[in-house]
């Protein structure tokens, strides 16, 4: 893919930014290669809990609109990556947070905007994968004692404490072996579960499996909502500034690479596990991938072990925002080390109340798939469909090619339109079918 041509910085109109402190770690030259960036990347994007839902998605759209959106989605996300890459520091300035890019741009309400749909995509997604991870524990838990007596909301529990102390280290950089682990996770996961739902698949009575859009014309147009929300959800990267902020230079081509090895990594799981989940469950695949499963139940369990590994590199990139908010108004800046008692105190107090408050309304409400698509359709879609466009149409220099710039346009303006429909969409079935859940299940449910 060819690079967006940008504009010169001197063309540029210096605006006020916002009264607030960039921390130190932001400040800092990166250090990471482009395979970390990949790294960081498959770990935010392709978690098992964005890509175990695909085929339910599927299931809710049928093979035609379901493919469909499936590789419109992949492709309008990697062209958006790409475009938000390009505008590292497009009027000569670094901008290492996703708020600081968009408020160069767009001035004070781009920065409030991005930064109220961050905390949206990053706290719905941590809930969600919360709640993922809890299940996948669970399933562990249960095949080695099936009698024994701890429930999801232990489990979710556990992995809460356990994030909590991943949650001490500093910054995204920090972090690049624990999602080089993660991302080759991603990769068992994805292969172990592809291998036994075919092998599944191969065991059903093939004659038994449907694929047909039941019920009312209503309920088939709200499942229909919700999943345009999952697939949203399932290309969720609301931390591409964030991440590229720890690539060293050539930052730009560095993260092109990224980029592309990442979504090399997503299209080989993704496609493979939607595709192959759908043909081997029909209409009647689970929600989470992993609960459609039965035999053989070992390859089940190193499936699970993989999602768990997988989400916590994937729960702490998506924390990021939020500790990056308190660290820059509480923390000490009058030493270099981040490292003092005031500031590990600090940095363990709001760490804690997040990791409570998350966990807390995992435990409470563990409705994994709605909360995926409500997450998808409110939080990431905005910043990864929508703003990359808008903010790439404002900030770059007309080409002198009015074929190039009038095909720019004209793509930019559709990906905004479409997607600003599903995120609409999709938060109508999302919410539905919680109030739905919520009607059915009692509070704490052992799902």
């Amino acid at each position: 893919m060819s690079q967006p041509e940008l504009p010169n910085s001197t063309a540029e109109v210096e605006v006020e930014r916002p009264v607030v402190v960039v921390v130190e770690e932001e400040a800092k030259q990166g250090k990471g290669t482009w395979k970390h960036a990949a790294f960081h990347m498959a770990t935010t994007i392709a978690t098992p809990a964005a890509y175990a839902p695909l085929p339910f998605a599927l299931a809710s759209l049928g093979w035609p609109l379901g493919v469909s959106g499936l590789v419109a989605a992949t492709l309008a996300t990697w062209y958006s990556s790409f475009l938000i890459a390009s505008l590292w520091n497009w009027d000569g300035k670094k901008h290492v947070t996703y708020r600081h890019l968009a408020h160069s741009i767009f001035g004070f309400w781009g920065y409030w905007s991005i930064a109220f749909f961050q905390q949206v995509a990053s706290v719905g997604n941590n809930i969600a994968i919360h709640i993922a991870a809890g299940s996948s524990l669970k399933a562990v838990y249960k095949y080695y004692d099936k009698d024994g007596g701890l429930t999801l909301q232990h489990f979710i529990i556990f992995f809460g404490a356990f994030e909590l102390l991943l949650s001490q280290l500093p910054d995204i950089h920090s972090l690049r072996w624990v999602n080089a682990l993660c991302t080759f996770s991603t990769i068992g996961f994805a292969g172990t579960t592809i291998g036994v739902t075919i092998y599944n698949g191969k065991k059903i009575d093939r004659k038994s499996v449907s694929y047909r859009l039941d019920g009312s014309s209503s309920s088939k147009a709200f499942r229909a909502f919700n999943a345009l929300g999952a697939i949203a959800f399932s290309f969720g990267d609301a931390m591409l500034p964030e991440i590229q902020n720890t690539v060293r230079e050539p930052a730009k081509k560095n993260m092109y690479k990224g980029v592309s090895a990442a979504y090399a990594v997503i299209v080989l799981s993704y496609w493979q596990l939607a595709f192959t989940g759908y043909w081997a469950f029909g209409s009647q695949v689970q929600p989470y991938i992993l609960s459609s499963l039965t035999v053989p139940q070992w390859t089940i369990v190193m499936a699970n072990l993989f999602a768990v590994i997988q989400i916590s590199g994937c729960f702490q990139i998506y924390c990021r925002p939020t500790y990056a908010y308190f660290d820059e108004r509480l923390l000490s800046r009058k030493t270099t080390n981040n490292f003092t008692s005031r500031n590990n105190l600090i940095r363990l107090v709001f760490t804690s109340m997040y990791m409570v408050l998350i966990t807390l309304v995992a435990a409470a409400m563990p409705f994994f798939g709605d909360f995926v698509s409500i997450c998808g359709a409110i939080g990431f879609t905005p910043l990864d469909f929508v703003f990359p466009a808008l903010a790439y149409l404002k900030a770059r220099r007309r080409p002198q090619n009015t074929k190039i710039y009038l095909s720019l346009l004209l793509l930019n303006f559709a990906i905004v339109v479409w997607f600003s429909s599903v995120a609409v969409l999709g938060c109508i079935g999302a919410v539905k079918f919680i109030v739905e859940d919520v009607k059915t299940y009692k509070f704490f449910h052992d799902m």
